[in-house]
């Protein structure tokens, strides 16, 4: 925390050289959903001769409620052990954009909790400047589950009904028949009595 503070003092006590050195976000807003990839992005003025190891780069993410480091490099060197415990093994700094003039920080597995303002804040022998951008981490949606079929109930046709007359008249024809055959040989039977 004292090397933190140590870092986070130098770089408030330096004076900008205005006009000479400038730290710019090339977006300001980013969307992202959980468990995705991002790479944030700045971009800065520099010089052909300029050396790494006078380079301060420290980027931070902030809320309402609370700050986290989300990188450090101290004279060319990164400083690990400075990142919060929120972003430890999931940030990587791109080292050849550093030499074209861009800060490129990805980050992997996003949270929800990953949602705020991230400043990147650098320190050259030609000044200091600082920029903002906002992320916002949406939570995962679950994979829609595919779409069954949907089955209609078949509306009654005429055939169906036609079927269903039919076997109720056979079975009404059926029924007399054998009344008719147990009622005449009921009085056949009588008869011979």
């Amino acid at each position: 925390e004292k090397m933190i503070c140590r870092v986070l003092l130098l770089i408030s006590l330096i004076s900008c050289v205005s006009g000479t050195f400038e730290v710019k976000v090339t977006q300001t807003s980013y969307q992202a959903e959980e468990n995705h990839n991002i790479t944030l992005e700045w971009v800065f003025t520099t010089k052909p001769d300029s050396s790494s190891t006078s380079l301060i780069i420290f980027c931070d993410m902030f809320t309402d409620h609370n700050v986290s480091v989300l990188y450090l490099l101290r004279e060319g060197v990164e400083v690990p052990e400075s990142q919060d415990e929120q972003f430890a093994g999931r940030v990587q700094c791109d080292k050849d954009a550093l030499r074209e003039g861009r800060i490129r920080l990805h980050v992997s597995r996003l949270r929800t909790n990953d949602s705020g303002w991230y400043k990147c804040k650098m320190k050259t022998n030609d000044g200091l400047s600082s920029d903002r951008c906002r992320l916002n981490v949406t939570a995962a949606v679950d994979q829609p589950k595919p779409q069954e079929p949907t089955v209609r109930p078949q509306p009654e046709t005429q055939g169906r009904i036609g079927l269903y007359v039919g076997l109720t008249a056979a079975g009404l024809a059926v029924c007399a028949g054998l009344c008719f055959a147990f009622r005449r040989r009921f009085t056949k039977c009588s008869d011979k009595t």
